[in-house]
């Protein structure tokens, strides 16, 4: 089973921006469709953004509306979330997973090998 560890997160003004990384420890990385999840206090699980294994097909949730990136580099076993003009609603740890369905997937239960979060504090 495929390690995940994201990275990159920390405090941040609205209106700024932050880059987080999950770096895999697997050498099959590149076969892998992953996405982006968050968390915060009080609230369910919910999907950021998908990308499938090889960097040409993403898929966003509903409230990034073009503030966010993802992408991949599959030669440094590594996915990346470029996240702009944040906002304090988008405070949470942030997660990131394989995505085991047959397409890219916006649904919690699609998804295993769950790394253990980076936290994310956008003040007003």
């Amino acid at each position: 089973q495929v390690q995940l560890v994201e990275s990159g997160g920390g405090l941040v003004q609205a209106g700024g921006s932050l880059s987080l990384s999950c770096a895999a420890s697997d050498s099959t990385f590149g076969s892998y469709a992953m996405g982006w999840f968050r968390q915060a206090p009080g609230k369910e699980r919910e999907f950021v953004a998908g990308i499938n294994w090889s960097g040409t097909s993403t898929y966003f949730g509903k409230f990034v509306q073009g503030r966010f990136t993802i992408s991949r580099d599959n030669a440094k076993n590594t996915m990346y979330l470029q996240m702009n003009s944040l906002k304090p609603e988008d405070t949470a740890v942030y997660y990131c997973a394989v995505d085991r369905s047959a397409q890219l997937s916006g649904r919690i239960y699609d998804y295993d090998s769950w790394g253990q979060g980076t936290q994310v504090t956008v003040s007003s």
